[in-house]
């Protein structure tokens, strides 16, 4: 039995327009994220036929498969859920997402400072790659990683909360080479109700992430 699986849209393809046209949302699951799914398996496989024959000349390759295909299982995994037809504005006290709003606050400054940031760091990843908002457990803060591929530039042991995809098959069909102007698009879905349930959780687990007092 396969270890990971597709999950399930939590909404239909046409939740997000017009910010995601339907076309893009299908392609996006039913496609490509369901070729990560099959990728990590497979080099699953791979690598416990490695094990049982003691055949290592493919290790340095499979590993980086396996990092790239299980990041990408999971980055897509959480972005289905970091979006709704009912998002967007910011995270307020009076939605009941005040702890977010005020750790956002305290590790950017401002809501403003923040999404600023992320909003770079999404729309310039080099060729492809995902802007990323983590629970980083040592300082306990917020903080914005710019992510290539799907598993490059990541500080360990940080936790995504809420993660732009910056490939071009998350955009092009409908935004063509305007990176830009789909990230601005990203914010009017973002759903802070899912983004602080993951924050809440992530600082629940600080303890057990640290490796050090």
């Amino acid at each position: 039995m396969a270890t990971y699986t597709l999950p399930e849209l939590p909404y239909d393809y046409a939740a997000l327009e017009p910010v995601i046209n339907p076309q893009i949302i299908e392609l996006h699951h039913d496609k490509h994220h369901a070729a990560y799914v099959k990728g990590a398996n497979d080099t699953l496989e791979q690598l416990a036929e490695a094990r049982d024959k003691e055949a290592w000349g493919a290790i340095n390759g499979l590993q980086k498969n396996l990092a790239f295909h299980l990041s990408g299982h999971i980055l897509h995994s959480i972005y289905w859920h970091n979006m709704t037809g009912d998002g967007g504005g910011e995270p307020l006290a009076a939605d009941g997402v005040g702890d977010l709003a005020d750790a956002i606050a305290e590790s950017f400054g401002s809501f403003a400072g923040f999404k600023a940031q992320l909003t770079k760091a999404a729309a310039t990843t080099q060729g492809s790659g995902w802007g990323v908002l983590a629970y980083e457990p040592v300082s306990g803060k917020l903080i914005v990683e710019q992510v290539y591929d799907h598993q490059g530039n990541v500080g360990q042991g940080s936790v995504p909360i809420l993660v732009f995809d910056a490939w071009e098959h998350a955009f092009y069909l409908q935004y063509k080479n305007q990176k830009v102007d789909f990230i601005d698009a990203m914010w009017a879905v973002v759903n802070w109700q899912d983004v602080a349930k993951r924050y809440a959780a992530a600082k629940e687990r600080a303890d057990v992430l640290l490796l050090a007092p």
